[in-house]
């Protein structure tokens, strides 16, 4: 980045600071502190061990330093702005999610695209969250990064002094780590009036039941109904591509999923209560349906320490984990992004939200906030942009742009100021 374009977007990023109010975190004087200075850039040097006692402490700092990028710390210390952890005297600290879309499985390459599958998945975990652990509304904070994904801080009084073990086991069940699917499934044979045997019972849980077994009937109707859509050739191609399935089963199987019985169910009713079906496969041959897919059920985690498709075979419960990034949630000593800061390779504002207001969230025009002045940059490469309703599909060379989409290509170095390079 040339000094001109830093000296630029230092100058912006001060005018954000000087208008907006910066509202700290809980506790802010338990809080440790770390700030990256457009001085500091490239080499991204973290100036960390800071503290404030107060918020104007905090935001005068902010206003004269001007950072590219702003954290404070998830735990709570003693004393935050000792120069070593050990001194700090760790007391407890937030239990924090990072969903980054550059760690999901199948991520897009466009921006916009990336942000929309971040954006659901980090609706799949706030469902685990709420539902699952009865974590409330109003201890669970949504935060877009900024960046390429989401955090969400969760502030319940009996998170705060868990420590990096008991962490990992939340990981473990948003990821279905260790999952048994033979919990889930049971197999009975039974009686007549005579002692005489009826065809065996083969049963998953009913659609209603809680955590994961609910989620289990979730996968099992899912993969049915993909099956129950597709071509009959399609169908049947697909299922015979597995051990021990040939044409003739797949074809009754997929048949068989076509009728109702003699009381009007059909199979989408059954599954549902929980029952399966036994005259369209064995007992073998469903286990195999429902447990297809037990990798698919844990979380491809990430190790970076910085920030379903129908087609294949088997159940779809990769729509059913839970996406993190362990390391993040299961560091007690995390610093995180500072809400409503801007993220200096962005310039997008750090945006606090509401469990409710996500859904209807737009990163690149809610968390959009400089104008539409224009601005000579010049391009390093082709690039296609959204923001703020507009595509601005870019050649290299001199192009000029608005502000914000300006701000944003110049702290992703992809341009730099002025119509040329020199």
């Amino acid at each position: 980045m040339k000094p001109e374009t830093a000296k630029f977007l230092r100058s912006r990023f001060r005018e954000y600071y000087l208008e907006v109010s910066l509202e700290p975190p809980p506790q802010l004087e338990r809080r440790e502190w770390g700030f990256i200075l457009f001085d500091d850039m490239p080499k991204f040097v973290m100036r960390r061990h800071k503290s404030f006692l107060t918020r104007s402490e905090l935001v005068d700092y902010v206003r004269t330093s001007v950072p590219a990028h702003a954290y404070h710390s998830a735990a709570l210390y003693e004393r935050p702005g000792a120069p070593s952890m050990r001194e700090k005297e760790w007391l407890g600290a937030d239990l924090i999610f990072d969903l980054d879309a550059d760690h999901l499985r199948n991520a897009p390459s466009s921006y916009g695209e990336m942000l929309d599958l971040v954006k659901t998945e980090t609706m799949k975990l706030l469902e685990f969250l709420l539902e699952d652990f009865g974590f409330a509304d109003d201890d669970v904070r949504v935060v877009f990064s900024g960046g390429r994904g989401y955090h969400i801080h969760v502030r319940d009084p009996r998170v705060l002094d868990l420590g990096s073990g008991e962490r990992r086991e939340i990981v473990d069940y948003l990821t279905g780590r260790g999952l048994d699917i033979e919990r889930f499934i049971s197999e009975k044979v039974a009686e007549g009036e005579f002692g005489i045997e009826k065809s065996p019972a083969f049963r998953c849980p009913p659609g209603n039941a809680p955590g994961w077994a609910g989620r289990v009937n979730k996968s099992v109707l899912s993969f049915i109904k993909h099956i129950h859509d597709l071509d009959k050739d399609e169908a049947i191609s697909l299922l015979s591509t597995r051990k021990g399935i040939g044409t003739r089963k797949a074809a009754r199987f997929y048949d068989g999923l076509m009728v109702k019985d003699e009381m009007g169910e059909d199979i989408f009713d059954k599954i549902h209560r929980g029952k399966i079906d036994l005259s369209l496969g064995s007992t073998e041959f469903w286990k195999m349906l429902i447990k297809e897919n037990l990798d698919g059920v844990r979380v491809q985690l990430s190790q970076d320490q910085t920030d379903v498709d129908g087609a294949h075979f088997g159940l779809p419960i990769d729509s059913e984990k839970g996406e993190t990034d362990e390391p993040v949630t299961t560091d007690v000593k995390r610093l995180i992004r500072f809400p409503l800061s801007l993220h200096g390779g962005t310039g997008l504002r750090v945006t606090p939200l509401s469990v409710g207001g996500l859904e209807s969230f737009d990163p690149l025009r809610d968390a959009v906030v400089f104008g539409d002045q224009p601005v000579d940059i010049y391009l390093r490469a082709p690039y296609f942009l959204e923001m703020q309703g507009e595509n601005f599909d870019l050649d290299e060379g001199p192009v000029n742009v608005p502000l914000y989409a300006a701000v944003f290509l110049m702290a992703r170095k992809i341009a730099e100021l002025g119509k040329a390079l020199d």
